[in-house]
């Protein structure tokens, strides 16, 4: 007989040495540290078992060319008449009242649809080696239109604000449903350990018109929603502890209050404890990361002057550096809200003051971006929720502002695997209907999730009976603007 038989073989559980339990469970303890350290690593996990932090970083479903992403929203709607689709023919017809078939069956939100028609009101010039029709509005964008992809098709069901950024953000005009940057970090998870996954800055005359529901979650757990951030001071209000809180108090607390809340996600397996402890471990570890990401003072002068950011004053610029050197801390997801597009009248003053307060911090982004190794992967996303009409609005009789539109408007991207370079599609000679290549809010969804290493169709989540995605039932991924 083996003289080790006896540490195994028909032994009496409470006779198991110490040799017997090292020598026989050696492997196993091994495999489970090491097991439990590839999980923390993101490389392994039990079947059908999931991290205890939500946001840790997750596989896609094929290798993606985006990382990160950051959305420059420019809510109101731009006029893409005067920004980057010039027509000849509507500056021509001036004066003039549209063509009866072009306007047959057209629904405006304000105006009579046979108003008369408004030409462009600034100049166009091609710009960069790829001849890109650009206005003068945006000499910075100019500059690196050749990392650009000028996408002049878009097209989108919604003409009054709420709906149309809604659909832009969440795929839907209906209140409810999750956001572009929830569902983003719901399949990526998190890079960033001291800060929120999904990050949103707001600027201009007000917030957007959709609210909150914009970078919500919906009926995803409510640890993917967007956490706005402002741009000076504490960026998350009560972040500082009160007076006569020190951290080891606040240390102590938060230890006793996860331990009851991880009691809790114990019984119930509820999301929204676990969302809960999250939240308090990161608001714990923002008051040390916060204040460091928050001064921009450390930034060299050649880095704010690029992107024309001032230090410790609140403008889109700074949110366009903040949201830089939040995505290279690991932020999955950042959108800046500039609300300031709706110009329904003072269109050529109104116009000129947002391109003044926006484009050279764009173009900097771009700029900062490519010179850092960064714009490779990661995807930046310009534009708002639909056009502006051909036709005039006017104020007190003064022809001085468009209407929404929905049939056509310009949007642009640039790095993370999109093709640099191209202009996208074509509008009519007034840039009132696409001709060609149109692209649908759905088919840019599916398109960016692409970019993100999903197939649009089988990012889902199950609920209220039905799997539910970004793109719904819609969608067609825009090859044409895939590198």
């Amino acid at each position: 007989m083996n003289c080790q038989d006896h540490f195994y073989r028909d032994a009496d559980p409470k006779e198991v040495t110490r040799r017997w339990f090292l020598q026989q469970c050696g492997v196993g303890l091994g495999a489970m540290a090491l097991g439990q350290l590839l999980a923390e690593a993101g490389f392994a996990a039990p079947a059908g078992a999931q991290s205890a932090d939500p946001l840790a970083p997750k596989h896609p479903q094929f290798t993606p060319k985006a990382k990160r992403v950051v959305f420059l929203f420019m809510a109101g709607a731009p006029s893409h008449l005067e920004l980057f689709d010039y027509k000849p023919q509507l500056a021509k017809f001036d004066g003039t009242l549209p063509p009866p078939d072009l306007v047959k069956g057209y629904r405006a939100a304000f105006i009579n649809p046979s108003s008369k028609l408004l030409g462009p009101k600034f100049k166009f010039g091609k710009q960069g080696k790829c001849g890109a029709e650009i206005s003068e509005l945006l000499p910075h964008l100019a500059q690196v239109v050749d990392d650009v992809a000028i996408v002049k098709s878009m097209v989108t069901d919604a003409f009054n604000h709420a709906p149309g950024q809604l659909l832009m953000n969440t795929g839907t005009q209906q209140f409810g449903r999750p956001s572009m940057g929830a569902w983003a970090v719901y399949g990526l998870g998190s890079e960033a350990k001291d800060l929120p996954a999904f990050v949103v800055f707001s600027s201009g005359k007000k917030g957007p018109s959709g609210g909150n529901s914009c970078w919500g979650s919906g009926f995803l757990p409510t640890v993917y929603q967007g956490v706005q951030f402002r741009s000076s001071g504490d960026p998350v209000l009560y972040l500082s502890n009160p007076r006569g809180v020190d951290d080891e108090l606040q240390r102590d607390t938060l230890k006793s209050i996860n331990s009851l809340n991880r009691m809790r996600l114990d019984v119930t397996g509820d999301p929204e404890i676990a969302t809960r402890i999250s939240s308090f471990e990161m608001a714990f570890r923002m008051q040390s990361s916060a204040p460091e990401l928050m001064d921009l003072s450390r930034e060299p002068k050649h880095i704010l002057e690029m992107y024309g950011a001032e230090p410790g004053k609140a403008s889109f610029a700074n949110n366009c550096l903040l949201a830089r050197r939040l995505l290279e801390r690991g932020t999955r997801f950042v959108q800046l809200y500039h609300e300031a597009w709706d110009q329904h009248d003072r269109l050529v003053e109104d116009i000129q003051q947002n391109c003044k307060d926006t484009d050279q911090a764009c173009a900097g982004l771009i700029q900062d971006l490519k010179q850092r190794g960064m714009l490779d992967d990661t995807l930046v996303i310009w534009g708002g929720e639909f056009g502006r009409t051909p036709m005039v609005q006017a104020s007190q009789g003064v022809a001085n502002g468009r209407d929404h539109h929905p049939n056509a408007f310009t949007m642009w991207l640039a790095g993370g695997g999109v093709k640099p370079g191209i202009t996208l599609g074509e509008t009519d000679e007034f840039g009132f209907n696409v001709v060609k290549d149109q692209v649908h809010v759905h088919d840019l969804h599916a398109s960016i999730l692409q970019l993100l290493g999903f197939d649009h169709t089988k990012l889902t989540h199950r609920f209220q009976g039905r799997d539910f995605r970004l793109t719904d039932v819609h969608g067609n991924v825009v090859q044409k603007l895939l590198a």
